[in-house]
């Protein structure tokens, strides 16, 4: 009787074992078929990274309910082991559970989503995948200038979002206030040098004037913050050496290097046409006069030697 009961749990574990191999197998099948379909339909790059996230995500939640399902019999005992492993396993894998706890914050949050750009645990760069327990994030800056790409792709744990402020720089404002600054000799036509970085800046950064307003208005109607003028300012500051203009201006957070390079080229240019009203200082010494030098020759007394 006992071999005939051992013989019909093997059998049974055994077929349970094959459903469920056969069954994660067609579920993986029937979630491929469903990118494959949907990617027909969804052309936009954003939105298909989106929808196959998704199915995915659906395919693993059809998967455990599916097993859950087959082996609801074994579910109590199960549960015993769990409840008995469970102060274990929350200990051992703390990182793990605050990285899924994470990664449900930022999709309920809204904290970032893929293509925007963050500051992470202390990594700058854009999003370019959010997964269930690390973000990956192609880094800019580090070794080169403004906001250009390194080459590197770095991996954070999702769990970072409880630990360290987590900065956006696209979300409700895709703008950055920068600084350019211009050192000019002392004597130089002030008022004529501020109209002049007026008029460059004018020309050149009225693509972005009805665009930041806009946003901009937005953003006071939804926080509480200072509705803030989004014009260019000008000013000017005086030290030891030089004066000093400062354009303050409001680009777009991917425009930052080229628009420094477009207002650099135009006010250099229109100063070297205006030499005669503004010439910039450096930090270059000029010798005005040579001092004159006294080299007095000193015959020695008894020795008859030089000194």
């Amino acid at each position: 009787m006992n071999d005939l009961t051992d013989f019909i749990m093997a059998n049974t574990v055994l077929y349970q074992l094959f459903i469920a191999l056969v069954g994660v197998l067609l579920i993986t099948l029937l979630v491929r078929v469903m990118r494959k379909s949907l990617h027909r339909y969804v052309k936009d790059h954003s939105n298909w990274y989106k929808t196959r996230k998704a199915v995915n995500i659906f395919g693993v939640v059809l998967a455990a309910v599916f097993l859950a399902i087959l082996y609801s019999d074994m579910l109590g005992g199960i549960t015993v082991i769990l409840g008995v492993a469970s102060a274990g396993i929350a200990f051992s894998l703390r990182e793990v559970i605050a990285s899924i706890a994470g990664w449900l914050t930022v999709l309920v949050g809204g904290m970032f989503k893929t293509g925007d750009r963050v500051q992470l645990g202390g990594v700058t760069g854009d999003v370019i995948d959010l997964g269930v327990l690390r973000t990956t994030i192609m880094e800019t800056g580090e070794w080169v200038n403004a906001d250009l790409y390194s080459g590197r792709i770095v991996k954070i744990a999702n769990s970072f979002v409880f630990t360290q402020p987590v900065y956006n720089y696209s979300t409700d404002f895709p703008f950055l206030w920068d600084e350019i600054t211009l050192p000019v000799k002392f004597g130089s036509d002030y008022e004529f040098t501020r109209e002049l970085i007026r008029q460059v800046a004018d020309d050149n950064l009225v693509d972005n004037s009805e665009q930041t307003k806009a946003h901009w208005n937005s953003m006071v109607r939804k926080f509480l913050i200072e509705d803030a003028t989004t014009d260019p300012m000008i000013t000017l500051s005086v030290n030891d050496n030089w004066v000093e203009f400062t354009l303050r201006y409001i680009v777009e957070y991917k425009k930052r290097r080229g628009t420094q390079d477009i207002l650099f080229t135009n006010i250099l240019n229109e100063i070297e046409k205006n030499s005669d009203k503004v010439q910039l200082a450096s930090a270059t010494f000029e010798l005005v006069n040579a001092p004159p030098v006294d080299v007095n020759v000193k015959k020695g007394a008894e020795s008859g030697s030089w000194r």
